[in-house]
């Protein structure tokens, strides 16, 4: 056999080695740019999304946190009431207005009378309408179901339960719905009397804003 022969097919398998290897290399840089780029993009898509549910939970509970959440809400448009009253029974709820700032929290879009506890939109419309409630036990208290109907527009129920409870019990309701120019009472209902059980005038308010 020619030696000559041999050493040139060694260097030529050498040859196709070297090849297979860089090609394997390229290959892998290739994948792994193209597995970096996509997860980059993953990640960005998921940071979008987040920050956009991020921004759209603030806008909602915007509406829940009072007329101080945002000194520069055009407060013609908004109205918030505090509750007056501890009592738990049925009734029309007292409400009050909250002084704030340098204004009232009853916007010029809106009438409050304070006698008869109604509160009357100027202008026909949609609204974002929410109530807010929060209930502390005195002592050992009996359990039931609180009730709060906004006209015929909004009811927030409140599962209270007895015994000695130590931490505040709070709720929060909302929609958006047609309103007319006709004036919207508070109704409390209690399935049965709440005993050692009493409403807290921080944190327990109705809200109202027009959203067009």
């Amino acid at each position: 056999m020619d030696p000559e022969s041999l050493q040139k097919s060694g260097r030529r398998r050498g040859a196709c080695l070297d090849v297979c290897l860089v090609m394997s290399i390229i290959f892998l840089f290739m994948a792994l740019t193209v597995v970096t780029v996509v997860g980059w993009m993953v990640a960005m898509g998921l940071q979008s999304e987040l920050k956009l549910r991020s921004a759209n939970v603030e806008a909602k509970t915007s509406f829940l946190r009072g007329p101080t959440a945002n000194p520069a809400f055009k407060m013609e448009k908004f109205v918030y009431l505090e509750a007056t009253s501890s009592i738990l029974k049925n009734s029309t709820m007292a409400w009050d207005s909250v002084d704030y700032a340098a204004g009232s929290s009853v916007g010029s879009n809106f009438h409050f009378d304070s006698v008869k506890q109604s509160l009357t939109p100027v202008q026909a419309g949609t609204y974002f309408i929410y109530v807010e409630l929060n209930l502390t036990c005195t002592y050992n208290c009996s359990a039931g179901v609180l009730s709060v109907h906004v006209g015929d527009k909004l009811t927030c129920k409140v599962e209270l339960p007895a015994g000695v409870i130590s931490t505040p019990v709070s709720r929060k309701c909302w929609t958006v719905n047609q309103l007319q120019k006709e004036p919207l009472f508070t109704q409390m209902a209690v399935s049965q009397e709440l005993k050692d059980w009493k409403l807290l005038f921080k944190g327990s308010g109705l809200g109202m804003f027009q959203v067009d």
